[in-house]
């Protein structure tokens, strides 16, 4: 079977209401990708006893094509995949990486077991850095770039763009700034072309084994600002920690839903002892905790909408104190140095027509604070 007229066959199919069929054979997740692409879909979900399913402009849609098992999951995507990669599914279960596709762009794939099955998620990754600008991100985010030191919590749930933030955010210090960057990121997302900075990126299992060991080889080499894909583990954090305490800028992500959640999902990988003392660790290293969430536009596509806290000396003692419940009113006392609510920023897109009443309210996570900024001006 031919590859190449394979990925033209689909193509000249596309205009279909969604696709019926997708040859089996070598490549032939290539041409699920090249689906992907074409439907502007964000991700591709590959679940056992499911036809492939798209998800377009944030709603997920079925396609017409036959449904999938494990087996053929597995068949599919785990050749696919980097050798490091492959012995981590076979070893562990699960497996992150990316695929370059000439002619179609970056591909970043999850394939993991469920019930006992393979399964799949893919998302495509845009093919340049987005600038902060292009993101409509709420207007005090570009403030985290311009911080010179400390941790940098982002947040949010899985696929509310927490990477994209992140990688946007380095392209501006970028842009902007003589720095030394290192990003550690499992696997790369966003390649980044140096500008005013000189930018190094690590990727997990290609070259450095884990976080932990990436992070520690990444202290020793002078870097003024240090990204951390994400903090999975104790170890990880507790280095990143120790490095924005000592005078580095550190951005990291955390899949959280609001502030106190951040936070508390920190302190919470560490063991109940050890509990006190990295609350006095997390409120002497933090600079800054940002939780975004993506909402539909009413015109299509998405849009985000955030909160954001600048951590001053009431934080601290907050966090100190494990009374994370008060960090609410710490961006009211705090919304001079650039703290804004997650209900202020949805009341400005409601108010601006970009979303719907409804879906706003939905997110809010204070729907008293969410009403009363719909009323002020």
């Amino acid at each position: 079977m031919n590859h190449n007229n394979d990925l033209d066959r689909i193509a000249a199919e596309l205009d279909a209401p969604l696709l019926k069929a997708v040859p089996r054979g070598a490549g032939r997740l290539d041409v699920w990708l090249r689906v992907v692409a074409e439907r502007e879909a964000s991700d591709l979900l590959l679940i056992a006893g499911e036809p492939p399913t798209l998800r377009i402009n944030g709603r997920l849609q079925r396609t017409d094509s036959a449904r999938v098992d494990g087996l053929d999951v597995e068949e599919m995507v785990l050749p696919e995949l980097p050798v490091h990669a492959q012995r981590q599914y076979r070893e562990r279960g699960t497996a992150d990486a990316s695929r370059k596709v000439p002619g179609l762009g970056r591909f970043r794939i999850n394939l993991h077991r469920e019930r006992g099955r393979a399964a799949a998620t893919i998302r495509m990754l845009p093919q340049r850095v987005p600038s902060l600008d292009s993101l409509d991100l709420p207007a005090g985010a570009p403030l985290l770039s311009r911080l010179q030191r400390g941790l940098v919590l982002i947040g949010g749930a899985t696929g509310s763009g927490k990477t994209t933030t992140l990688a946007a955010l380095v392209d501006d210090i970028n842009r902007r700034d003589a720095k030394h960057i290192i990003t550690i990121e499992d696997p790369i997302e966003y390649e980044h072309t140096n500008q005013q900075s000189v930018i190094q990126q690590v990727e997990i299992g290609v070259d450095a084994p884990d976080f932990p060991t990436a992070l520690r080889s990444a202290l020793r080499q002078a870097p003024d600002v240090i990204v951390v894909g994400e903090m999975r583990d104790p170890e990880t954090m507790k280095i990143a920690l120790a490095a924005g305490e000592t005078g580095h800028l550190v951005f990291s992500t955390l899949h959280t839903t609001d502030l106190p959640s951040t936070l508390a999902r920190m302190t919470d990988s560490f063991p109940a002892e050890r509990q006190p003392t990295i609350r006095q660790e997390i409120a002497a290293a933090l600079s800054a905790v940002f939780v975004q969430t993506l909402l539909p536009r009413r015109a299509g596509g998405q849009v985000p909408a955030a909160e954001m806290l600048v951590v001053s000396y009431g934080a601290r003692q907050h966090i100190r104190r494990n009374a994370l419940q008060h960090l609410q009113q710490e961006i009211t006392i705090t919304r001079k140095q650039g703290s804004f609510s997650l209900e202020e920023c949805l009341a400005r897109l409601v108010k601006n027509g970009i979303v719907d009443r409804a879906e706003a309210a939905i997110r809010a996570n204070h729907p008293q604070d969410f009403e009363l900024a719909l009323t002020n001006n």
